[in-house]
């Protein structure tokens, strides 16, 4: 399989991930989410989906890169990208617990795990290929944010 295949199907699972957590999302954000006290620097909801699609793309890009570095390196592959399948699932249950739960506590325990895991992620990603690793940075400079706004969400509405 080329390597072009690779990132598009990486993408493709990326982005599948993401949708499966918007639709997770779609009503609480119309009836719980805004009944929240929010802090003063919440971004408008409208920004969250283009941000997240360009991230999740990023994400697959670098993914793909370090799949098709299987052959020349298949233990450290096959390590990266298990740790990338963690966080990526956690992203995703992320969303279940913050919007379909309603559970900002949980929420925010669960993301402090995923910014740990996409660090360790990137890590690994790094001798493997510089650049899928700098491809995950706004990531996780995204969940830091998250993580900061989700901190403030449940500490306003404890």
């Amino acid at each position: 399989m080329s390597k072009t295949i690779k990132i598009i199907i990486a993408v493709v699972v990326c982005l599948s991930v993401g949708y499966a957590s918007g639709m997770a999302t779609q009503s609480s954000i119309q009836t719980w989410y805004p009944t929240l006290t929010k802090p003063f620097f919440n971004p408008p909801n409208w920004i969250f989906a283009p941000v997240w699609t360009v991230l999740y793309i990023m994400m697959g890009i670098s993914a793909g890169l370090i799949w098709s570095k299987k052959s020349q390196s298949p233990d450290l592959v096959k390590n990266a990208l298990l740790l990338f399948s963690i966080q990526l699932i956690l992203n995703a249950i992320w969303s279940f617990l913050f919007f379909g739960l309603n559970n900002t506590l949980l929420a925010l325990i669960e993301i402090l795990l995923l910014g740990l895991l996409i660090l360790e992620t990137i890590k690994k990603f790094k001798p493997i290929d510089a650049l899928a690793a700098k491809l995950m940075i706004p990531y996780l400079l995204w969940v830091v944010f998250a993580t900061i706004l989700n901190g403030s969400i449940w500490w306003l509405n404890r």
